[in-house]
């Protein structure tokens, strides 16, 4: 059972790769929405990042990834050594990641957190839901960046958030759960949240993390595109 029947896969071509950094051991990209992190199982859905990726840099491989419909910053290694130093950053917490998000609504608070457990919606997938029993913990803190002018159905609020923990689609369940889904979310924004924009309004801002050869800190910036 899908929970896109109707979804067709069409990656952008233009730009066809953003890349804003290099050296010997990472390359960084700026992600467009609408393209897979990684190839999915049918054959139409092989063009991907990281295949594209792969064709000018053979040697580079995911650490981290974005949904499909989300945009911004992925870092790839183009070692082993780099790929073994960075993915232990992720897993022990020492990146850290910002996202731009536009929620449907005015949130009243001007900042705050969810902290919800998540787990796979397995008859839906692939959904997550947040399961108090059996879900993963997951950690999400958000900050009101602007509110717009409107009161009625079509207000909006744009939010910076900081996730913790890194499940999937967490920002978009957590944004959900707080009663904010995020504008144009396919899988979990109800109408009119999904019509109000044509793509979901989740962009990955910045990534910082601990260069895996000089252990230099760094940090990544990509512009949001719907702002």
């Amino acid at each position: 059972m899908s929970a896109n029947p109707d979804f067709t896969y069409l990656p952008p071509m233009s730009p066809y790769l953003d890349i804003i950094y290099q050296d010997d051991d990472i390359v960084v990209i700026n992600k467009g929405s609408g393209i897979l992190s990684v190839p999915g199982r049918l054959p139409e859905h092989q063009d991907c990042l990281q295949n594209r990726i792969q064709r000018v840099l053979p040697t580079a491989t995911i650490v981290h990834r974005l949904d499909m419909a989300t945009s911004g910053i992925m870092i790839m290694a183009l070692n082993k050594p780099a790929h073994v130093v960075i993915s232990r950053q992720f897993e022990q917490r020492k990146t850290q990641k910002s996202y731009l998000a536009r929620v449907f609504g005015s949130v009243a608070q001007d900042a705050g957190s969810v902290d919800l457990p998540l787990i796979c919606d397995w008859p839906n997938r692939p959904k997550q839901k947040v399961d108090h029993e059996n879900g993963k913990q997951s950690l999400t803190h958000y900050r009101v960046l602007s509110r717009s002018d409107s009161t009625d159905e079509h207000a909006s609020t744009l939010l910076e958030l900081t996730p913790v923990t890194g499940r999937s689609h967490q920002l978009r369940v957590h944004m959900l759960a707080l009663g904010h889904p995020i504008l144009g979310d396919r899988l979990y924004a109800p109408e009119p949240a999904l019509t109000m924009r044509n793509r979901l309004q989740l962009h990955a801002l910045q990534l910082s993390l601990f260069h895996p050869s000089t252990e230099q800190a760094i940090s990544f910036n990509a512009p949001c595109p719907f702002i």
